[in-house]
C-alpha cells in the first residue's frame, strides 16, 4: 500500500471543497524560493539524455566526494537497496530504523522481508548492533530535525564495518545545516552509502534528480539495476547550473535561514505554552508538538478549512510546517492565530 506523503494539494483541495490556487502549501520540505531556471538549448529537449560530464563534475565539487551516480530523485534507491543488499550480503535480516522517519525507508525493507528495529532519539547502543544489519540514519531526521555529528557517525560506520553491516545515510535535507557537516567524504568502502536530494534546497523537487554517494561497487549496482535515461537532459543541465551556482547557494541559505527565524518566532507568538509544546526542524520545516496528543489532528483540520495545507504526522500528533515566503507569512499567521482560537 502506498503511504500518504505532503504535497498532495490536489487531493486535499478536493477534500475542502476550495480551488488549489487559494491555499498555502507549507506540507513538504521544499525551499519555497526555486533556482531560477536557465536557457535550455533545443538540442537538450530533442536528444535522449546522455550522462552529462559537466554534472558530475559540479555534483563531485559540491557533495565533495570522489565517486557518486545521479538517481531519479533518492527514491528509486530506496525502495532498490533492500533487494540489492540481499544479493551482496545473504547473511543480513535485521535494520535498524528512526521510529520517527522518512516512512518509506521503513517500507521498503519491511517489504523485502527484513527485520526492522526502531531507535527513539539516540542510536542503538552501538555494541547490541547485530551482525550483517543494516543502519539507516537520516541526518537530519524529518520530521523531528534530530542531528548528529560526523564523530557519532565515524564510529557506527566501523563497528557495521567490523559486524560486516551496511550504514545507509539519508541526507536530504543537509544543504541548510551549518558548517559543511555532510559525510559524503568519508564514505570509503561499500560498507556504507550516503543519499542527497538536489530538488529541496534548490527548490526543483518537480526535476526528480538525487545522487547516491557510494563506492564502485553501489554505483554499479545501481546503475546495473536502474537503467539508462533515468534522467533527462534538462533536468541535467538545470541541476549543473545550479551546483555550479555558489553565489546564488549561499544567497540561498540566508534566505532560508532568516525565512525559518521569523516563522518559527511567528509560531511561537501564535500558539501559547499551554498548548505548544516544543518546535523542531531545521530551515527548511519546522515540526510542531503540543502537550495533547489530540491538538496536531485538531488544528490541522482547522488549518485546511482555511485553506492552509501543513503536514500531519503519520503517529497524528506533530504538524511539520515547510518554510513559506515572507508575502505568504502574514497570512499564514493569520490562519494559524484563528485555529487556535477556534481550538481553545
Amino acid at each position: 500500500m502506498a503511504l500518504l506523503h505532503g504535497g498532495q494539494l490536489q487531493h486535499v483541495a478536493k477534500q475542502y471543497n476550495i480551488p488549489s490556487s487559494d491555499w498555502i502549501d507549507v506540507s513538504t520540505g521544499i525551499a519555497p524560493v526555486s533556482y531560477p531556471i536557465p536557457n535550455i538549448p533545443l538540442s537538450v529537449w530533442q536528444q535522449l539524455p546522455q550522462q552529462n560530464p559537466e554534472l558530475i563534475s559540479a555534483a563531485q565539487q559540491y557533495y565533495q566526494c570522489t565517486q557518486l551516480m545521479i538517481t531519479n530523485g533518492s527514491q528509486a534507491i530506496i525502495k532498490a537497496l533492500p533487494a540489492l543488499y540481499r544479493q551482496k550480503n545473504a547473511e543480513c535480516q535485521d535494520v535498524y530504523l528512526p521510529s520517527r522517519g522518512y516512512k518509506e525507508h521503513a517500507h521498503a525493507w519491511i517489504n523485502a522481508g527484513y527485520n526492522l528495529h526502531f531507535y527513539q532519539e539516540f542510536l542503538p547502543e552501538i555494541t547490541e548492533i547485530l551482525p550483517n544489519s543494516v543502519l539507516v540514519i537520516i541526518n537530519p531526521n524529518n520530521p523531528t530535525g534530530q542531528f548528529f555529528n560526523g564523530q557519532v557517525i565515524a564510529q557506527y560506520q566501523e563497528r557495521l564495518k567490523h559486524l560486516n553491516g551496511l550504514l545507509v545515510l539519508d541526507e536530504a535535507f543537509i544543504d541548510v545545516i551549518p558548517g559543511n557537516q555532510s559525510y559524503c567524504s568519508q564514505i570509503e568502502n561499500s560498507h556504507s552509502l550516503v543519499l542527497r536530494s538536489f530538488g529541496k534546497f534548490f527548490g526543483l523537487a518537480g526535476i526528480r534528480i538525487g545522487f547516491l554517494v557510494a563506492n564502485s561497487y553501489w554505483c554499479a549496482a545501481f546503475k546495473e539495476l536502474l537503467g539508462p535515461w533515468q534522467i533527462n537532459g534538462p533536468a541535467q543541465l538545470i541541476a549543473q547550473h545550479a551546483l555550479q551556482d555558489t553565489t546564488w547557494q549561499a544567497t540561498q541559505k540566508n534566505s532560508l535561514k532568516q525565512l525559518r527565524i521569523a516563522q518559527e518566532y511567528m509560531l511561537k507568538q501564535v500558539f501559547p505554552q499551554t498548548i505548544l509544546r516544543d518546535i523542531n526542524g531545521c530551515n527548511l520545516f519546522l515540526t510542531l508538538s503540543f502537550h495533547q496528543q489530540d491538538t496536531a489532528k485538531k488544528l490541522y483540520h482547522l488549518l485546511c478549512q482555511q485553506g492552509v495545507y501543513c503536514r500531519l504526522s503519520d503517529e497524528q500528533d506533530t504538524l511539520r510546517f515547510g518554510i513559506t515566503t515572507e508575502e505568504l507569512l502574514e497570512r499564514l499567521a493569520l490562519a494559524c492565530r484563528q485555529a487556535c482560537q477556534q481550538l481553545t
